[in-house]
């Protein structure tokens, strides 16, 4: 209780600063480039940055109302935008936006930050952020993510996936490098220390050589769930998809946002640049949790949610787990985040790695259009604007 109390009289007296700023801005040198502080308001020797959230939902602002809607708990989650952003003392959580009445009024009620707004281009124009969360239905995020780099916003922090259509991605991409704002994906398993140690390890030669990976999950949905296996995939075995097959699943589950979404489940093979095959097990009806498993020449790895198991071929398995005190894998994100827009750098995730996720979901359903056939990545032509709409 002394830890809590004292975090929040230590963001009772950043607010206090900020509420004095004089309004003036940072400016990003450039998505790898440090922020130039011309008479910004500071803490100590570091700016305060003042951020926003666009889509105040279960993800968004931990609403449980929306949560409900989709059977899951906040509870549950590995953090939330606005849990994050609030948790860091360099940062200033100062509007909210949905086009959600009652979900505003919920934010404003829990008090998560002084003022909401309906339209979030006029809160981009109002409040001027330099920080901007993302977490609306998926369709929306490029086009939310253009705007924001068009109103001189520094970091887009973009819930997954990066978009519905691979050239709203490219142009979402494009639009961040033209005005120098950093873009970083919420593939949260890129923040969190189990899988950064797992990866590591991997990294190192604890497998050997690495033969091949599975993974499977629950509830099918290859857009909204699969994003997250195929940039863990990725990011595990640090290598690029070069090619996909694929077969959807034909059985569709009725999604809460609308009848206009429509995000099946699947199985298929990814090929990676370093030769691994990816065996991919995901149809609507699974029910087992989502585990992803790697399998080298000197034994593999299964990695769930909290616990990999190591099991050499040669000696005792290991366990590795994690603190339950620890900070959620979003907390690290905006921390990470915070670090490249005041030192320069890059994000564990950036707006590339949520490109190369959704490649492979485009890849899933253009193969299984050819009956399977392999999909060579990158995808080209007008297969680029093959909309996947995922909720």
């Amino acid at each position: 209780m002394e830890r809590f109390q004292a975090r929040k009289d230590r963001l009772a007296l950043l607010r206090g600063k900020f509420e004095r700023t004089s309004g003036k801005r940072l400016r990003h040198t450039g998505t790898a480039g440090a922020i130039e502080a011309k008479g910004t308001e500071m803490s100590g020797d570091q700016p305060i940055l003042k951020a926003a959230v666009i889509g105040l939902g279960f993800v968004g602002a931990g609403d449980q109302v929306s949560g409900d809607a989709i059977g899951q708990r906040v509870a549950d989650l590995d953090g939330t935008h606005v849990q994050a952003l609030t948790a860091h003392p360099q940062v200033q959580l100062v509007s909210g936006s949905s086009r959600n009445e009652g979900r505003r009024k919920r934010f404003e009620e829990r008090r998560c930050a002084p003022r909401t707004y309906a339209d979030w281009r006029q809160m981009l124009s109002v409040e001027r952020p330099d920080v901007v969360s993302i977490a609306t239905n998926s369709p929306y995020h490029a086009e939310i993510t253009i705007g924001c780099a068009e109103a001189g916003v520094r970091a887009v922090f973009c819930e997954k996936p990066i978009a519905t259509r691979l050239s709203d991605a490219d142009r979402a991409i494009q639009a961040c490098r033209l005005h120098g704002t950093l873009l970083a994906v919420n593939h949260n398993r890129r923040w969190h220390p189990l899988w950064r140690d797992v990866r590591n390890e991997i990294a190192g030669g604890a497998l050997g050589d690495v033969y091949h990976a599975m993974v499977h999950w629950s509830t099918g949905r290859l857009g909204n769930v699969g994003t997250h296996a195929f940039d863990a995939l990725r990011f595990l075995l640090g290598a690029d998809a070069r090619a996909v097959s694929g077969t959807l699943d034909p059985k569709l589950r009725t999604d809460c946002r609308g009848e206009d979404y429509c995000d099946p489940g699947g199985w298929g093979i990814v090929d990676f640049s370093n030769g691994v095959k990816g065996f991919v097990h995901a149809s609507q009806d699974a029910r087992q949790p989502f585990l992803l498993r790697v399998v080298g020449s000197r034994g593999q790895v299964a990695v769930g949610s909290d616990t990999a198991l190591f099991q050499p071929c040669d000696g005792p398995t290991r366990t590795l787990t994690v603190s339950p005190d620890r900070p959620s894998s979003m907390e690290v994100a905006v921390r990470e985040i915070v670090r490249c827009v005041t030192d320069g750098g890059r994000p564990a995730c950036a707006g590339e790695d949520g490109l190369a996720a959704l490649e492979i979901i485009i890849g899933f359903h253009l193969s299984d259009r050819q009956h399977a056939q392999w999909i060579p990545l990158p995808i080209g032509g007008s297969d680029r604007d093959l909309e996947v709409k995922i909720g």
